[in-house]
């Protein structure tokens, strides 16, 4: 028999349930960052006064199993806002299962609910694993991404 994975909102009593997994999703990305930031993150993430940034943990019997963050933002070419899909991550363990999907389908229901057209998110070339779902559910544009050295 296999478990249920349900996705919910990141709430205030969470902290210890998501930060293991943000900080193996920033150990894939080969970052880390200090628990001050850890501490900022989370507040942000469960702050109800808060509209333009907020998350989901996908649980199974209990655990969390994978996180979803977005941030909203306003776009010059449209009325409506967009949801930017900042961080994705599913534990290993769990990767191929639908859980993954799951958490995007759910960041694409919340935009829909919203009035929010666009959902856009950007991933590193070598992330196989990741862009095999992307393509699957999603189509890549030509954009390039650039940053401030």
């Amino acid at each position: 028999m296999t478990s249920t994975v349900s996705i919910r909102p990141i709430s205030d009593g969470d902290q210890t349930l998501w930060a293991p997994l943000w900080a193996a999703y920033l150990a894939f990305y080969e970052t880390s960052r200090d628990q001050a930031q850890f501490d900022l993150t989370f507040a942000r993430l469960v702050d109800p006064a808060r509209a333009d940034m907020f998350g989901w943990l996908a649980m199974r019997d209990q655990q969390a199993i994978g996180l979803v963050h977005v941030i909203v933002h306003p776009h010059c070419w449209q009325d409506a806002p967009v949801t930017y899909l900042q961080d994705l991550y599913a534990d290993p363990s769990v990767r191929g299962s639908g859980v993954g999907r799951k958490l995007i389908e759910t960041v694409y229901d919340d935009a829909d609910a919203a009035g929010r057209p666009n959902v856009y998110w950007t991933t590193q070339t070598f992330n196989d694993t990741a862009r095999r779902l992307y393509d699957r559910i999603a189509s890549a544009t030509d954009f390039m991404k650039y940053s401030r050295s």
